[in-house]
């Protein structure tokens, strides 16, 4: 029988806190965790669309003799603060917050640091300690994800004619230190930058890197740009296996879905 996650709130700075999930190793699986992993969820809605197969591949990476957090990052799902009031820099403390929480749940045990989509961005850091990475459909460059997500708001403005212009004037707004509404989202400058000048760039102690994408087509392959990222990462020194497999764009798609595919192959990767 499936376990469930221990939720609880983790105290964060300023009187906050973060909305954590603690799933432990199966008690079906005998011996230490094979590995204790740390939830880096996406951005805006990508981490709503995104949570019934996080929470899917969690209950599988458990019952796989794995431990894993998720950790909702300021301004997200239930934890404290607004979105708009989010910086990259709150997120990198939330990582930090929940890698310490990780530690004192499951001492030892290999540290994989799991990011979906732009949460790659996030994670690929230099954390002071070996770390490896399970990355989820990676985005590389973290400009190019702050303009798809502006991108959003010119969607919904085009029928009107409203939209042009309109990129640049929210880029303004940003630069004068101003938020934007977009999607329903409130962006302000501080997590704007960051975003911005992130890159999925390798740092900190050699390790391993899963990366893993999904595509509906069979014969799916690495775009150049992500070609030249892998190649990048093992260059500095990591073992990185990189891998496409069958299912559709989950944390976009406009009904909840689901890719089973790279749930199995997650844990086939870390077992």
């Amino acid at each position: 029988m499936t376990s469930h996650p221990d939720v609880f709130f983790l105290p964060a700075a300023g009187g906050e806190q973060r909305l954590c999930l603690f799933h432990a190793p199966s008690s079906a699986f005998q011996g230490a965790p094979r590995g204790k992993l740390l939830y880096v969820h996406p951005f805006a809605e990508e981490m709503n669309k995104s949570r019934r197969m996080a929470a899917l591949a969690c209950r599988a990476l458990a019952e796989a003799g794995h431990a894993v957090l998720q950790i909702d990052l300021r301004g997200c799902g239930d934890s404290s603060a607004d979105f708009g009031d989010a910086g990259w820099a709150d997120w990198q403390a939330d990582v930090r917050l929940g890698l310490a929480e990780l530690d004192r749940r499951v001492p030892g045990a290999p540290l994989w640091l799991w990011g979906l989509r732009a949460g790659c961005l996030l994670a690929a850091a230099d954390w002071g300690r070996p770390v490896n990475h399970l990355f989820w459909q990676p985005m590389t460059n973290g400009k190019l994800a702050l303009q798809q997500f502006l991108r959003l708001k010119l969607a919904a403005e085009m029928a009107s004619g409203a939209s042009k212009g309109l990129m640049d004037q929210m880029k303004a707004e940003l630069a004068a230190g101003r938020p934007v509404e977009i999607a329903g989202y409130r962006l302000g400058p501080s997590l704007a930058a960051g975003l911005e000048a992130a890159k999925l760039a390798p740092a900190g102690t050699a390790g391993r890197v899963e990366w893993l994408e999904v595509s509906t087509r069979e014969d799916a392959t690495l775009t150049p740009v992500n070609e030249q990222a892998v190649k990048a990462w093992q260059d500095a020194g990591w073992s990185v296996q990189a891998q496409i497999v069958q299912g559709p764009g989950f944390w976009a798609t406009s009904e909840i879905e689901l890719a089973p595919a790279l749930i199995a192959r997650t844990v086939e990767a870390l077992s």
